[in-house]
């Protein structure tokens, strides 16, 4: 590999772990108990694990230039796989039993802040 594309490889999982983080501390602010981050499932790497009341958010998190290109950025089939991931999770932890799992995103662009958008992806 390149030491170029190495070094904008590493700058972006840096900038990705700073959003995560952001976005957690963002969420905790509102209520939220943060569960987890980049939680490794077979289905789906979950970018944060938050709860709050009997609501399980499975939250993705993108930092792009606007609010449309990141929610366009998730696909189908990903917004598929985080949500068994979420599902399997809710169900192998008995503290979660019963909670309505749901699929948030967080999106954050420069000079704004961060934007929570709660079930982003209604039925789709």
């Amino acid at each position: 590999m390149r030491p170029d594309r190495a070094a904008r490889g590493a700058a972006a999982r840096l900038s990705g772990r700073r959003s995560e983080v952001l976005a957690a501390v963002w969420l905790m602010l509102k209520g939220y108990r943060i569960l987890g981050f980049r939680l490794r499932t077979p289905q789906a790497e979950i970018d944060l694990l938050a709860l709050r009341g009997r609501t399980l958010a499975v939250v993705e998190v993108k930092r792009r230039m606007d609010l449309q290109t990141a929610l366009e950025t998730v696909t189908f089939d990903q917004r598929t796989r985080l949500r068994r991931a979420g599902a399997m999770l809710a169900a192998r932890r008995p503290s979660l039993a019963g909670a309505a799992v749901r699929l948030d995103l967080m999106a954050l662009a420069p000079g704004r802040l961060p934007m929570h958008i709660p079930d982003a992806w209604k039925g789709g």
